[in-house]
């Protein structure tokens, strides 16, 4: 077992602007076979050729559905419903495994060189019987714990298990500094309400991930910003002094921590605010953890 996990690798597909490179007779020839009633193929037709205006001129759309068309997914779908096939019948002969969504699919092979063979095979199929483009410098063959899956990432264990991807923990720290930037000037349980059904729906979809550590330190971070916000808020070192005796700090301490002379994002991480303003604050406060949203969800399913 343990041989077979250290030569398991992992194909990495991606397709290049898929949505924007659908071709409307290859689609329309896939439907056809599901649906006989020719005033919805005509309808359907016309969806796919609805025109898009550009500086006040209308162009036919010669190939892929309408960008955020509600109907544009199922036909996407619909389309790639063809690879699944050529998928399955590659597993059956050779035992590989392999997960889609949309049109972010990943293909768990027994060694690289099968990788490789599968890249090429998939490449070819693509090109020849859905007209659409693999993305080269995107797509890969790798170990299963360096790709990433909707967000996913596995780990590196001898039980792998699934973990938050490093690029999803990235852009939650980027949406949340954009969240807070400008929010010196307003209350904290406003800065906290606006930020909240962020980190609670984040929470909601990374439920399955297994690994806590990543989403412990997340928190830390969380908190370590709000922190900062109300160290500036402060602005005034008397003023400082004044908050930190306030929350229980003594009095020396609070004035040696006020004039340190030192940042606020240095002070936000340091002992003493980390004492006036712990984790139970900002649980009274009803700032969302993701660690412990993910707990309970877990424990409700």
């Amino acid at each position: 077992m343990q041989s077979l996990r250290n030569s398991m690798m992992c194909v990495e597909l991606d397709l290049e602007k898929f949505f924007a490179r659908v071709n409307h007779d290859v689609l329309m020839a896939k439907i056809e076979r599901h649906v006989k009633d020719k005033r919805v193929l005509r309808l359907i037709r016309r969806y796919l050729e609805a025109g898009a205006m550009a500086d006040g001129i209308v162009s036919l759309r010669q190939e892929g559905p309408p960008q955020g068309g509600p109907l544009s997914p199922l036909l996407s779908n619909i389309l790639l419903n063809e690879l699944d096939r050529e998928l399955e019948l590659e597993l059956e002969r050779r035992g590989h495994r392999f997960v889609r969504y949309a049109d972010d699919a990943n293909i768990y092979v027994r060694s690289r060189r099968a990788g490789g063979r599968v890249l090429a095979n998939v490449e070819r199929f693509l090109n020849q019987c859905l007209k659409l483009t693999l993305n080269r410098e995107k797509s890969r063959v790798a170990r299963p714990w360096v790709c990433d899956y909707l967000g996913y990432g596995m780990s590196f264990h001898k039980q792998s298990k699934l973990k938050v991807a490093t690029m999803s923990l990235n852009r939650l720290r980027d949406r949340l500094r954009e969240l807070l930037r400008g929010a010196r000037g307003h209350k904290m349980a406003s800065v906290i309400e606006r930020i909240n059904p962020v980190l609670r729906g984040w929470a909601g979809y990374f439920k399955l991930s297994q690994s806590n550590r990543p989403l412990e330190e997340l928190d830390g971070w969380m908190r370590r910003k709000l922190r900062c916000v109300i160290w500036r808020q402060w602005k005034q070192r008397p003023t400082r002094a004044r908050n930190l005796i306030r929350l229980g700090i003594s009095e020396a301490r609070a004035c040696k921590s006020a004039f340190n002379g030192r940042g606020p994002w240095w002070n936000s991480g340091a002992s003493h605010m980390n004492h006036a303003l712990p984790k139970k604050l900002w649980d009274s406060l009803g700032l969302v953890s993701i660690l412990d949203t993910i707990k309970r969800l877990n424990r409700i399913t």
